[in-house]
């Protein structure tokens, strides 16, 4: 299983394989959670040099209170509560997809994490005022309001966000060029007036940009299923024509790679400004 403080997959040397054996392997693999030892030398991506996990253990460690938004399949947060010195009295996660909810569910029950199950754009099922410490790692989209009623005056937002234009070189490959407020909906600029806007100040914010590198093409097939977002209403039907075309590129030139300026994910910290 992968944190995110180790990188996804290493390249090993290529092997030219059938592309109907490598499409029906990723389609087989299943897509819960966000282990993704899967792809284990068929893609790599570079980490962010901050280690948001080993970060999120070192904050677990001095928090009272503390619940994980979208938690996956529970497999960061886990990983951070193994390695912090101390665990919160009260640690809570959410997620909105019922399988991962599952994993996650399985996974934490044995460290005392409650897994609720709540809708990714619903209100977040949890009084004012409740927690000192709100993380997440890679949400859909920050509801800020709804992370500053949670959080006790004076607590912690910690979280990694996936930057503007994260893989879009994958994503424009299947779906052609996206309109520029699209591809800058997740520009850090942005996130951090919205979330001052709802009442956050924001004591640290960094950005990276890292490369991702897919050396067959199942591993796409598998990113695509995994992250549904990227490509909605994926299938290898759907998309046929176009993967036994990027298959055939791979196997000819080489790795399907990120642009030269690969896309940037954010390690930022927001605290709740005490009222006065």
């Amino acid at each position: 299983m992968l944190c995110d403080d180790q990188p996804m997959g290493e390249q090993q040397g290529r092997s030219h394989r059938r592309y109907d054996e490598l499409v029906a392997e990723a389609v087989a693999a299943p897509t819960e959670g966000w282990d993704f030892s899967w792809f284990e030398g068929r893609a790599t991506e570079a980490r962010p040099s901050w280690g948001y996990a080993t970060s999120l253990a070192e904050r677990l460690a001095g928090a009272e209170a503390a619940l994980d938004i979208q938690t996956g399949g529970g497999e960061v947060l886990d990983f951070a509560l193994g390695r912090a010195l101390k665990s919160p009295a009260v640690t809570v996660a959410t997620e909105g997809w019922p399988p991962n909810a599952a994993k996650a569910t399985a996974l934490l029950r044995p460290r005392g994490v409650a897994v609720v199950a709540a809708p990714e754009d619903a209100r977040l099922p949890f009084a004012d005022d409740t927690f000192d410490l709100v993380s997440s790692r890679h949400p859909v989209g920050p509801r800020w309001a709804e992370i500053v009623r949670v959080l006790q005056p004076g607590g912690r937002y910690f979280a990694q966000h996936v930057g503007p234009r994260s893989a879009y070189e994958v994503v424009e490959y299947f779906l052609g060029p996206l309109p520029a407020e699209r591809s800058s909906d997740r520009h850090p600029d942005r996130e951090r007036a919205a979330a001052e806007a709802a009442g956050l100040e924001i004591v640290d914010l960094r950005a990276e940009r890292l490369r991702m590198e897919f050396h067959d093409i199942g591993a796409v097939v598998h990113f695509l299923r995994k992250v549904i977002w990227m490509v909605p209403g994926f299938t290898v039907e759907a998309y046929e024509h176009q993967l036994r075309a990027l298959h055939d590129r791979i196997e000819t030139e080489g790795p399907f790679r990120g642009p030269q300026h690969p896309p940037p994910r954010r390690g930022p910290q927001a605290q709740r400004v005490s009222a006065e």
